[in-house]
């Protein structure tokens, strides 16, 4: 039997803290009422966001106690430490909580490893399907059902003819839609949260264009899985997305294409 590489040995740790965060998850999601309230930038917190972040902050200490954690729900992390950090897990607990308070099931729970700024181990976990789409860069990308049974993914190249292109459930947005009308004819498929990096990633959809706010948990996971599965995550002036590298921990604009050598448009500039 061929030995695991150290990152291969991190995934059933990583899939158990998923699993586990996501019966928390779910077990809020089936109540009647699971508590809504609003974060300081007014987007919406839930019990089951503090939840999952309170499971994984454990399980991650556990499995790496020398590995920091940057969570979307993390507090008090002094700026000059957070930026001496070389290898950091960023986790987003819940993402798309707008979807889950929908109840329309398209939330997932986002676990990436960074190291030297760039992800390269990614997981997201869809609760509700009991999947999880896992990624690690130069070596393979996986798409797991009921955490046990697993089949390597691989994202489409060439693109379809019309190319599928992905659009958020939430986020939608007028320089989005004048870059769709620059792609040309294609499909255009909506989801919700990390779902359109995991569309990507299993050959379902060609291109992902974000052009507005994220921020870098809800991004890090998706960008390992679709990288390992053979596509690429770009910003419009073709460098890559960085991690824990400034003092925000906001992203600009990017593009996430299954196939890395496909010539898409450069999208609209925003306006300042």
């Amino acid at each position: 039997m061929m030995s695991q590489t150290p990152e291969q040995q991190l995934l059933p740790g990583l899939l158990a803290a998923c699993n586990r965060a996501a019966e928390a998850i779910l077990e809020i999601y089936r109540r009647e009422d699971f508590g809504v309230s609003e974060k300081d930038d007014a987007s919406p917190l839930t019990l089951a966001d503090t939840a999952s972040h309170d499971i994984l902050i454990e399980e991650l200490a556990r499995l790496t106690p020398e590995v920091p954690v940057l969570s979307e729900e993390s507090g008090g992390i002094d700026l000059e430490e957070r930026l001496g950090w070389k290898r950091l897990w960023v986790v987003d607990p819940l993402d798309g909580t707008r979807e889950f308070i929908k109840r329309n099931g398209e939330f997932t729970i986002n676990v990436a490893l960074i190291e030297n700024h760039r992800p390269i181990i990614g997981v997201i976990a869809v609760p509700v399907s009991a999947t999880v789409y896992t990624g690690i860069v130069g070596q393979e990308a996986r798409r797991w059902t009921a955490h046990n049974s697993s089949t390597v993914i691989s994202t489409r190249r060439p693109p379809a003819d019309p190319p599928v292109v992905l659009g958020s459930r939430s986020h939608a947005n007028p320089r989005t839609e004048a870059y769709f009308k620059m792609i040309g004819p294609h499909d255009r498929l909506s989801r919700g949260s990390a779902l359109k990096f995991c569309s990507v990633a299993a050959g379902d959809a060609d291109l992902y264009p974000r052009l507005g706010p994220t921020s870098e948990w809800d991004t890090a996971a998706g960008e390992a899985i679709v990288t390992a599965a053979g596509g690429r995550v770009w910003l419009p002036d073709g460098k890559p997305m960085l991690y824990n590298a400034r003092t925000t921990t906001l992203n600009g604009d990017f593009l996430v294409a299954g196939d890395p050598e496909y010539r898409w448009p450069t999208p609209p500039s925003a306006t300042r």
